[in-house]
């Protein structure tokens, strides 16, 4: 495994933790000569790779640009690794990975504080309320990705701002080592033996996995798509029982024993399972059988991305076959997933690995995720402290 801080690393100024390549020097502005072809076309603001003169255009321009940054993105999330290294590998451009173990929020931050510099980061992958905000605060171009139309509606953005691209339910990672008889839902969570064990993937106002985590807690006592308050009284009470723990949860924390159970995207877990095997961890996953909460993550390009045309290569190459078969590797669900099975070229032993759940599920509107957020937003500490 390869995180070993929580994904909320703060990231902001010229001070920020740069984990592969360093960058240049704060204040410098991006060049746009060479992302625009010789009859005027412009990548930065390309709403298509048609748009931009086709693929190979598109392709051109972005190796000339030879590298792309991205921002809070572990290797070890959603098979992330593999899909760099397959770009990288396929069209030769270097790509700078910035704080893999921030938040949605510090991407977000980190788009707002460097506007105008080459630091910015040139796309964003989001907790899906945290690209409605983007969008709301002007910061994501419009960009239409080829498979765009394939996409299901409710998973994007009308203006092509942002779209899902991987996803998957709220689960519960249990150490079958260190707790005798692990939880199978939120109710279980409240039991006396479970003391100090439970924690989430990072804070709710930060994180996209610990703000499903909450969503899935209040639809599991009494909530609803509108109603998320229910998640935070459970918290509140799970805090108060001795039960939650504010450490966040990790490979790492869970090596030590310090999150032996750990409320977290489906597909993290399950590949966490797979690597803790290997360690002597017998890491279990579940569905909670009283909270099913599914969600996507987001991607998105920055409006004033200092490499714009790779930024839009980027997403054409994560919203292609091989993109994602390679979130399904990574035991997430590809976005593209229906229609991929219906024209073959899912890869069918990825997608028999995936954890088992019944029923189809359905997901909050923009309007509610906004106003769950707000909620969270104002309730979150005092639900957790004392």
């Amino acid at each position: 495994m390869t995180v070993s801080l929580p994904r909320n690393a703060v990231l902001g100024g010229c001070t920020a933790v740069v984990a592969a390549l360093a960058l240049s020097a704060c204040g410098a502005a991006p060049d746009k000569a060479s992302t625009t072809t010789k009859d005027g076309k412009s990548a930065a603001t390309a709403t298509s790779a048609a748009d931009f003169g086709g693929m190979d255009a598109l392709v051109k321009a972005a190796k000339k640009e030879g590298s792309l940054h991205i921002i809070a993105v572990p290797r070890d999330w959603a098979n992330y690794g593999a899909v760099i290294d397959g770009f990288q590998k396929k069209y030769g451009i270097k790509i700078e990975d910035e704080s893999p173990d921030g938040t949605s929020q510090d991407e977000i931050n980190a788009v707002t504080s460097r506007k105008g510099q080459d630091r910015g980061p040139d796309v964003l992958d989001l907790g899906s309320s945290f690209a409605l905000s983007a969008a709301q605060q002007g910061l994501l171009a419009p960009y239409k990705v080829a498979s765009y139309a394939d996409i299901p509606e409710a998973q994007k953005d009308p203006q092509a701002r942002w779209y899902n691209d991987y996803g998957g339910y709220i689960s519960i990672g249990c150490d079958d080592k260190r707790v005798k008889d692990c939880p199978t839902s939120f109710k279980d969570l409240l039991k006396p033996e479970y003391k100090g064990q439970v924690a989430l993937n990072g804070n709710p106002t930060k994180s996209g996995s610990a703000f499903g985590g909450v969503y899935a807690a209040a639809l599991a006592n009494g909530g609803s798509f509108d109603s998320i308050q229910p998640g935070l009284d459970f918290f509140a009470k799970l805090k108060k029982s001795g039960n939650y723990t504010p450490v966040e949860s990790t490979p790492a924390t869970v090596e030590k024993g310090e999150t032996p159970i750990s409320i977290d995207w489906d597909y993290l877990n399950a590949g966490y399972a797979k690597e803790f095997k290997s360690k002597g961890l017998d890491w279990k996953v579940v569905i909670p059988s009283d909270g099913q909460y599914a969600q996507y993550y987001s991607q998105a390009v920055n409006k004033d991305a200092p490499h714009p045309a790779a930024a839009r290569l980027w997403q054409e190459y994560l919203y292609s076959t091989e993109g994602q078969n390679l979130w399904l590797q990574g035991y997430a669900r590809p976005a593209l997933m229906a229609t991929m099975e219906k024209a073959g070229t899912l890869d069918k032993t990825a997608a028999a690995q995936l954890p088992k759940v019944t029923g189809t599920p359905s997901f909050p509107t923009e309007d509610q995720q906004s106003k769950a957020k707000t909620v969270i937003a104002q309730g979150w500490q005092k639900a957790v402290s004392g």
